[in-house]
């Protein structure tokens, strides 16, 4: 056992999935953090889906797979996606979540009937989009784990830089245009880091997964602590741990997709920090629960106790 997996560690392949899947989840964590504290979790879950016929229709357009078309038509996509939710919650008469299922389902029927259009040609069964699905990390390289970490970098940079602004938009958005802020550009910060992370992490993890990383850590993160700075720094290392396990795992056995196992570990953290985070996780809120019941029982009787046979009604 441990001498396979001093082998697995010394892999080359593995050490490239490892570092790109585990910095892929950091950004992902930190900047699902801020969409979570919102209450927008899904708008990375319905940019993830509407990446997808932007991806084709990239490919489409120079008819091979060169990953500047794609992440270009991806990218235009989801801002195109991320304008008509905005518009649609705003200026039309239709809530955000319903606008976020609208243009997830209709983005990603869009992509599938693109797709399938796609493989019916001569050379669509040699474009490997559908791994844009369900992803397929053992196809990282190193390029890509070069652009994770300019990635990561440029994003936690800007994350540092507006950090104050960031912080009073995610908590109060009234608040925040009192103040001046331009909140139109603060959103705008977070929908484009986030195309970002999903565009990055499309063929490794895929289309129907990518949504699990920006949500996961920082749900995870948000049980341990009520401090921002902290949160962002636990979702990031959550999302972390779960890439670099979850590629671990899978370099065990063959059959097992690494994505699906990345999704897996974060899920065993997520139901952990639910269950035993100190103040409010399950099993701590049932057992501060019962002390408070215990010692409100323990009052009542030294009240009887001290005033004789009086009855109080709580």
């Amino acid at each position: 056992m441990m001498d396979e997996l001093l082998i697995i560690l010394q892999d080359y392949t593995f050490q490239i999935v490892a570092l790109g899947t585990g910095l892929l989840g950091l950004l992902s964590g930190v900047i699902g953090s801020f969409t979570t504290l919102q209450k927008e979790s899904l708008l990375g879950d319905a940019l993830s889906h509407a990446a997808l016929p932007g991806i084709i229709i990239g490919y489409m357009v120079i008819g091979r797979k060169e990953w500047l078309f794609l992440l270009g038509g991806a990218t235009i996509s989801g801002l195109i996606a991320t304008f008509a939710i905005q518009w649609l919650s705003k200026n039309g008469r239709v809530k955000f979540d319903n606008a976020l299922s609208l243009i997830l389902s209709s983005f990603f029927g869009l992509g599938l009937v693109l797709m399938t259009y796609l493989q019916r040609t001569p050379e669509g069964d040699q474009a490997g989009i559908d791994n844009f699905i369900y992803g397929q990390a053992s196809s990282m390289l190193l390029r890509d784990v070069q652009t994770l970490i300019v990635a990561v970098v440029i994003a936690l940079v800007l994350v540092l830089l507006f950090w104050k602004e960031l912080k009073i938009y995610t908590f109060d958005k009234q608040y925040a245009r009192t103040l001046g802020l331009n909140t139109t550009i603060i959103q705008g910060l977070i929908s484009m880091i986030m195309i970002v992370t999903i565009i990055l992490g499309l063929e490794s993890v895929g289309v129907i997964l990518m949504s699990a990383l920006l949500v996961g850590p920082a749900v995870a993160a948000r049980q341990w602590t009520n401090r921002l700075s902290i949160m962002v720094l636990l979702s990031g290392s959550f999302g972390f741990v779960s890439g670099v396990l979850g590629t671990l795992i899978s370099s065990f056995y063959t059959q097992i997709p690494t994505g699906p196992t990345i999704v897996v570990i974060l899920s065993v953290i997520i139901f952990f920090s639910l269950l035993f985070a100190p103040k409010r996780g399950i099993i701590s809120t049932k057992r501060s629960y019962y002390n408070r019941k215990k010692e409100y029982a323990m009052m009542v009787h030294e009240r009887k106790e001290r005033d004789g046979d009086r009855r109080y009604v709580a």
